[in-house]
């Protein structure tokens, strides 16, 4: 919507990983020298954890994208909570081995099968488990049990894994102790730092094609690292509704007024929220359930009332300035389709 506004090829802020979109800050960079070494040693486990957002998925695309496609076959899962017999059924199924079977026996049995097949050929696989942090400490023992197929005294399987900060606690506990010791490296990703926020949205708007040099003033990065964190995909969000905000607004640049606003919006919404802390209420007992009559309760929710109707002001002002656009919009081309079909006339009555 914003692109042509800003002169953007493309959007620079999607929140769907792109390899091509990489930036490598110090973290980043170390967690891919990391799996690139783990692909040079060929055995042993990776591991790279995260907080959420921080690019953990990001960093395994770009893996992905620069593999040696002559020697390696990889697959990525994504997993869920799979007990072991799931995930060799996904890791089955994301190798495309032909498995007629019925049994985990069989199941294993089809595995060195392919493995050893893509052996003889010259090629290794590579397991790469996303969101790792979602498998039950037995299923991540089955990751281990996987890495002892070998042929040759070479393993035939490799596995990296990328998840969130509880990864660390399954892999800590005392009955993982074999399965660390085949970890050859392992990273952290933290947020970005304030310089990391500014070179990050140059590095994107770069790449977006954008051609005009302070696009965001230079006191902007600072306040989008406050109102962010510095997680990425934070940054992403919020840097995405700027460049909305600035094009409905019609502001040839970014402004520390443009960040406020958009930040006070974004808190007023019930999407898209910038707090990096979602709270659980604990659950009332039945000395704590509300008491409709009660005066205190009753203002309550007249404060509750008050902040529905100011989200849903806030949300019909969104929608007027977007009608405002289409409509304008829709008169440009009306112009440009009156001005192409007085220009046909023209040329039409001309003289041979």
């Amino acid at each position: 919507m914003y692109e042509s506004y800003y002169g953007f090829t493309e959007r620079p802020f999607q929140l769907s990983p792109d390899p091509r979109f990489f930036f490598a800050s110090k973290h980043h960079q170390r967690a891919l020298s990391y799996l690139q070494y783990g692909l040079d040693q060929k055995e042993g486990f990776i591991v790279i954890t995260g907080p959420i957002g921080t690019g953990k998925t990001t960093i395994a695309r770009n893996l992905m994208s620069n593999l040696p496609e002559a020697n390696i076959v990889a697959a990525q899962l994504v997993t869920t909570k799979l007990n072991p017999e799931e995930l060799l059924e996904l890791v089955i199924a994301e190798f495309r081995i032909d498995y007629q079977g019925n049994s985990k026996a069989e199941m294993l049995k089809a595995i060195e099968q392919f493995l050893v097949a893509l052996h003889e050929q010259g090629k290794r696989a590579l397991l790469l488990v996303d969101e790792a942090q979602n498998l039950p400490s037995e299923t991540v023992e089955e990751l281990r049990m996987l890495s002892n197929f070998q042929l040759d005294n070479q393993p035939l399987i490799q596995s990296f894994l990328l998840g969130q900060e509880e990864l660390k606690g399954i892999i800590q506990a005392p009955n993982m102790e074999q399965f660390r010791q085949r970890i050859i490296a392992s990273a952290h990703l933290r947020p970005l730092t304030v310089e990391e926020v500014e070179n990050y949205i140059k590095h994107r708007l770069q790449l977006a094609g954008c051609d005009k040099e302070e696009l965001f003033s230079e006191q902007t990065y600072a306040l989008i690292h406050e109102k962010t964190q510095g997680v990425p995909r934070k940054i992403n969000i919020f840097a995405d509704r700027i460049l909305l905000f600035g094009f409905l607004e019609e502001l040839p640049s970014i402004d520390i007024d443009a960040i406020n606003a958009v930040a006070e919006e974004m808190g007023a919404e019930l999407t898209g929220s910038l707090s990096l802390e979602q709270s659980e209420a604990a659950p009332q007992t039945s000395k704590e359930q509300l008491i409709v009559n009660s005066s205190e309760n009753v203002e309550n929710i007249k404060d509750v009332l008050r902040e529905i109707e100011d989200i849903l002001e806030t949300s019909i002002k969104q929608k007027v300035k977007m009608a405002r656009y289409v409509d304008k919009l829709l008169k440009q081309k009306n112009r440009q389709l009156a001005e192409a079909s007085v220009a046909t006339n023209i040329d039409e009555t001309k003289p041979d």
